[in-house]
């Protein structure tokens, strides 16, 4: 079913219309236990004799029934409008996985120097919590190499906030290819 933009202020209108509704309900609900509880205090108050008083709770208590159901239908509803005016659908992201580079790829690992201190609090009481490796294929003339980035993570002991070095430079965003392979490639194309 397509909805047209134009069902959209009216739908929304609906929407407000049925939680005022469910919001009346809810304090019509409250007033009459409220009733109920203040009748149910004065039969206390002045004893068993007052008949009247035991047959004004017991109709209390059968409206409140009332009220508490219809309380909950005006909530439904409430929900049911609100539902129609939201179309957005639930978006899970996945990550792509990416196969690992092959072993006989020379490798180089750089370890990026970790916090001496808290970012948060400045404490130095810090315990090493893991790492984050990033991946570089880079290109030495005539053979490739991979370039690992080790961010090591440590979590503070004082404010349990958790501290690491920031990301290093890629000349494309979250991409793997180092500046000089990506030279050569747009030079190589170009050329």
């Amino acid at each position: 079913m397509r909805r047209c933009w134009t069902n959209a202020p009216r739908l929304q209108a609906e929407a407000e219309a049925a939680n005022a509704k469910a919001r009346l309900s809810r304090i019509e609900t409250m007033d009459v236990h409220l009733q109920l509880l203040i009748g149910k205090l004065e039969r206390e108050k002045h004893g068993p004799r007052r008949e009247r008083t035991q047959r004004l709770i017991d109709q209390l208590e059968l409206q409140l029934e009332k009220l508490v159901a219809s309380a909950a239908e005006d909530e439904l509803g409430a929900q049911e409008a609100a539902a129609k005016t939201q179309s957005v659908r639930a978006f899970s992201r996945k990550r792509p996985v990416r196969k690992a580079w092959p072993e006989d790829v020379k490798r180089e690992r750089i370890v990026i120097e970790a916090p001496t201190a808290c970012a948060c609090c400045g404490g130095s009481r810090l315990s090493k919590l893991g790492e984050d490796v990033t991946e570089t294929l880079e290109e030495i003339p005539c053979r490739l190499k991979v370039i690992e980035t080790v961010r090591e993570k440590f979590t503070c002991r004082d404010c349990e906030a958790i501290s690491q070095a920031p990301a290093p430079f890629h000349a494309t965003p979250r991409g793997f290819i180092g500046p000089q392979l990506l030279a050569t490639i747009v030079f190589d194309k170009f050329a």
